[in-house]
């Protein structure tokens, strides 16, 4: 899972989430960002209103909510999520030591984007890829 901080900058650099079951995210507000929850019809639903969306928390005991707006949350998206955001800019992942590589087309040139987690090397490569394309 990558962490709140790159979530947050993939999304201030425009990307845009649909939430769809399986997705987790977080509430992104002090004192409530620490618990990840994950988008289920059992336990948090999505309700699509002309207003905007909703996240609709069903029967959860743990916590007195009973929905947020999605623009109050932040998505946290999966490694796979991110290789498919990448599209045809993605190129490889390989391991070297203890560290993820992913490499990726940006700008018509190839870069590489190393952490010790792969889902963040694939989302330090997708900043980079958006921002490249908004640039």
């Amino acid at each position: 899972m990558i962490t709140a901080a790159l979530a947050r900058s993939l999304r201030d650099a425009g990307l845009r989430w649909h939430p769809t079951t399986g997705d987790r995210f977080v509430i992104d507000k002090p004192g409530v960002d620490d618990d990840v929850y994950t988008v289920s019809e059992m336990t948090v639903e999505r309700h699509d209103y002309p207003s905007g969306t909703v996240l609709g928390f069903n029967g959860t005991t743990e916590w007195a909510l009973d929905s947020v707006e999605a623009s109050e949350s932040l998505w946290l998206p999966r490694e796979d999520q991110l290789r498919e955001l990448l599209g045809p800019a993605f190129v490889s992942l390989s391991a070297s030591g203890s560290s993820f590589v992913v490499t990726a087309t940006i700008a018509s040139s190839p870069e590489t984007f190393s952490d010790a987690v792969a889902a963040d090397a694939y989302g330090a490569a997708l900043l980079a890829y958006i921002t490249a394309a908004l640039a």
